[in-house]
C-alpha cells in the first residue's frame, strides 16, 4: 500500500481574512484552516490552550471516592501502596501518586511488576504477597487493572482495599474493586476520554491536594508539587502516544515548561546524559527521543523500579548513578533491538506465504520480551501490516507478544476475536500485548489473518498523508517555523505542519548517518534557497535518490536544529517523489 498525499483545500480569500484578523502570517493561517480552525475565535482558543481549561478532577468517574479513601487511609496512618506498570506512563503515574502521598506525610511505597517474570498488570501472586505483608494497606493501581477481574475478586475475598485507576480498553466485565477510576466508564459524562495513566493519576493527586487544602484549592506546598507533577504527566502523555489534543495538549504544553524550571533531580541528571542543555525549553521530541527511551529501557529490561527511583530521589549521588545506568541500559536495548529487527525481516523473507497474509505474527526463542514492542512498530511500518512479535520461553513453552497496528487496524478487537488461542491479552487499538502457548502460535497466526480479512479495511483516508500546504523553500525560515510552533506541542493527532515543495534538487549527494547507516542526511536546493534535511530510519533512500537524480517533490515537516549554540532550519523528510518517474515512495 503506497500512501498518497492529500492536500488541504486552498481558499485564498479565507486565508487572507484569517491572517488579517489574527495578525498572523498567511502560512500559519493556511495551516490553521487546513486543520479545521477556520475562524479567529476557535483558532485563538486552540493556540492559547490555558490551564484553566482543564476539567475539574472530581468530574472524572471515581476520582472523588478514590480521593476520600486515600484521605481516610492517611488519617488512619495505614500504608498506601502504588501498584504501577513498567512503561514510562506507568512509571510517571506511580511517581506522581507516590510523591503526593509522601508529601502528605503518608506511609507510601510502590510495587512495579517485572516485565519478564510477572507480565502486565495485577497478578494474584502479587496481591497475596502484598496482603500477607500488610493486610491493612490500601492498594492503588495506576495505568493497569481495568481488566483484572480475577485479581480484584481475590483482593475482595482477602479483604484488601483496592482502588483501580486506568485508561486502557475495558473488557465486558468490570473488576469488583472498592473504587474504579477511568475516564471512559459507562454512563460517564467526562468530556475528554483520551488521558493516559499518568494523566489519570494527576487528576487523582489533584483531587487529594484539594481535599487536603480547603476543599477547592491546594496548600502552597502542594500547589508547588502539582506543578512538578504536571511535568511528569507530560512525559507519560508523550511516551504513551495518546492524542495531543484537548487536555493532553494542555498538560504537555505546561508540563514541558515546568520540566525546564522544576525538573526532579533525577530528570536533571538524565537530561545531562541525554545532552539536553540545562534550562532550555523542552519539546516533545526531547521527551520522545531522548528521555522516554532511557526510562523505558529500565522497564523493558526488567528494572522499572530504578526509573521510579530516579524520578523521585532527592539524593544527588544516587540520581547521577541512576541516570548513567539507565543510559547504559538504553545502549544495550538498542543493540538487542537491531538484532531482533534483522531476524524479523529475514523470517518474513524466508516465508513467502506470509506475503498473502494481511497481518504478520513472528515468534522466536532468542527474542527479548522487553524489546519486541519497539521492533514490532518498525516491522509494521516496513511491511505495512499490523504486526505481532512473540518472544518464546523454552522453559514454560509459552510466549509474550507485543503488537503494533497499521492504518487504523483495531488490534484489541483482533485479539478479542482470537481469544480462544490466547492465555491472556490486553491493550488498545494501536498497541496491545498477549501471552500464548508456543504450540498455539501458528493457529493464532492464521486466525488473526482471517479476522483481518473480514475486518473493516483501511479507507483511502487512512492511507493518505495529510499535507497542510504547498510551499516554496524560501518561505521556510526560522521566523516562520517559530510562528508555526504555536500550534504545538506536537504529537499524535496533532503533528508538526507537513508541507510539500516541488522542483527541488539535491545540492549534494545524500549520505547515511547514525548506527548502521539507518538515517539519511541531505541538502535540498530550490532556486537560490538551500536547506538541510534529515530522514530518520530511511538510510536506504540514499541510493534511490542518487539514482533518480531529481528534480523531486518532497514532503517534509520543518523544525529548528540547535547545535552548539547555533540554530538553523532543518527539514524532516517524510516522503519524496521523483518528478522524472512520478513514482511515489512509501512513507
Amino acid at each position: 500500500m503506497t500512501q498518497k498525499w492529500r492536500f488541504a483545500p486552498h481558499d485564498e480569500s479565507q486565508i487572507r481574512g484569517l491572517s488579517s484578523e489574527m495578525r498572523i502570517s498567511p502560512l500559519l493561517a493556511q495551516v490553521l484552516i487546513a486543520r479545521g480552525l477556520r475562524d479567529a475565535l476557535s483558532a485563538r482558543s486552540f493556540i492559547d490552550a490555558r490551564m484553566s481549561e482543564l476539567l475539574e478532577p472530581c468530574s472524572m468517574p471515581g476520582v472523588e471516592q478514590a480521593a476520600e479513601r486515600i484521605i481516610a487511609a492517611l488519617n488512619e496512618k495505614r500504608r498506601i501502596t502504588i501498584y504501577g506498570d513498567y512503561d514510562v506512563d506507568g512509571m510517571t503515574a506511580t511517581s506522581i501518586l507516590l510523591q503526593c502521598i509522601t508529601l502528605a506525610n503518608g506511609q507510601c511505597d510502590y510495587f512495579i511488576p517485572n516485565r519478564l517474570d510477572d507480565g502486565y498488570g495485577l497478578n494474584c501472586d502479587a496481591v497475596r504477597e502484598l496482603y500477607e505483608e500488610d493486610p491493612q494497606r490500601l492498594l492503588i493501581t495506576v495505568d493497569c487493572g481495568i481488566t483484572s477481574v480475577k485479581e480484584a475478586a481475590l483482593a475482595k475475598e482477602l479483604g484488601l482495599e483496592l482502588i483501580i485507576t486506568d485508561h486502557h480498553q475495558m473488557g465486558e466485565a468490570f473488576p469488583d474493586a472498592d473504587c474504579l477510576v477511568h475516564p471512559r466508564l459507562p454512563d460517564s459524562n467526562y468530556e475528554f476520554p483520551h488521558l493516559c495513566g499518568a494523566g489519570v493519576a494527576l487528576k487523582l493527586a489533584w483531587a487529594v491536594c484539594q481535599k487536603l487544602g480547603d476543599g477547592q484549592k491546594a496548600s502552597p506546598k502542594m500547589r508547588e508539587y502539582l506543578k512538578c507533577a504536571v511535568g511528569l504527566a507530560a512525559i507519560g502523555t508523550i511516551a504513551d502516544v495518546v492524542p495531543l489534543l484537548g487536555e493532553n495538549r494542555i498538560l504537555v504544553r505546561y508540563g514541558l515548561g515546568a520540566l525546564a524550571e522544576l525538573a526532579p533531580l533525577g530528570l536533571q541528571e538524565l537530561m545531562k546524559v541525554a545532552e539536553i542543555k540545562s534550562g532550555q525549553t523542552l519539546d516533545t521530541e526531547d521527551i520522545g527521543f531522548a528521555l522516554a527511551p532511557r526510562l523505558n529501557a529500565a522497564g523493558r529490561l526488567g528494572q522499572a523500579r530504578l526509573a521510579v527511583e530516579l524520578l523521585t530521589t532527592n539524593n544527588q549521588d544516587r540520581a547521577t548513578q541512576l541516570a548513567a545506568y539507565l543510559d547504559e541500559l538504553n545502549k544495550n536495548r538498542r543493540t538487542v533491538e537491531r538484532r531482533i529487527l534483522k531476524q524479523a525481516r529475514e523470517m518474513v523473507e524466508e516465508n513467502e506465504e506470509w506475503n498473502d497474509h494481511p497481518t504478520l505474527v513472528l515468534a522466536h526463542q532468542d527474542w527479548h520480551p522487553g524489546v519486541i514492542g519497539i521492533v514490532a512498530n518498525r516491522v509494521a511500518e516496513h511491511f505495512e501490516k499490523p504486526t505481532v512479535l512473540i518472544a518464546l520461553d523454552a522453559n514454560s513453552r509459552t510466549g509474550q507478544g507485543s503488537a503494533r497496528s497499521f492504518a487504523g487496524f483495531d488490534l484489541h478487537a483482533g485479539f478479542s476475536s482470537c481469544a480462544a488461542h490466547l492465555i491472556r491479552y490486553g491493550g488498545h487499538q494501536a498497541a496491545a500485548g498477549l501471552k500464548i502457548e508456543e504450540d498455539k502460535v501458528n493457529d493464532f497466526r492464521l486466525a488473526f489473518a482471517e479476522y483481518a480479512v473480514s475486518a473493516p479495511q483501511p479507507s483511502d483516508h487512512d492511507l493518505q498523508v495529510r499535507i497542510d500546504a504547498e510551499v516554496c523553500l524560501n518561505e521556510i525560515t526560522k521566523q516562520s517555523v517559530r510562528e508555526l510552533d504555536c500550534l504545538g506541542p506536537f504529537g499524535q493527532e496533532n503533528p508538526r505542519p507537513q508541507f510539500v515543495a516541488t522542483r527541488v534538487e539535491l545540492a549534494e549527494p545524500p549520505r547515511t548517518m547514525g548506527e548502521g547507516g539507518r538515517h539519511l542526511s541531505l541538502v535540498f536546493q530550490q532556486h537560490n534557497t538551500k536547506i538541510r534535511a534529515i530522514a530518520f530510519g530511511k538510510g536506504e533512500w540514499a541510493s534511490q535518490m542518487e539514482e533518480d537524480g531529481g528534480p523531486f517533490s518532497i514532503s517534509f515537516a520543518p523544525g529548528i536544529n540547535r547545535f552548539r549554540g547555533f540554530e538553523s532550519v532543518q527539514l524532516q523528510l517524510k516522503d519524496w517523489v521523483s518528478e522524472k518517474s512520478k513514482t511515489p515512495v512509501t512513507s
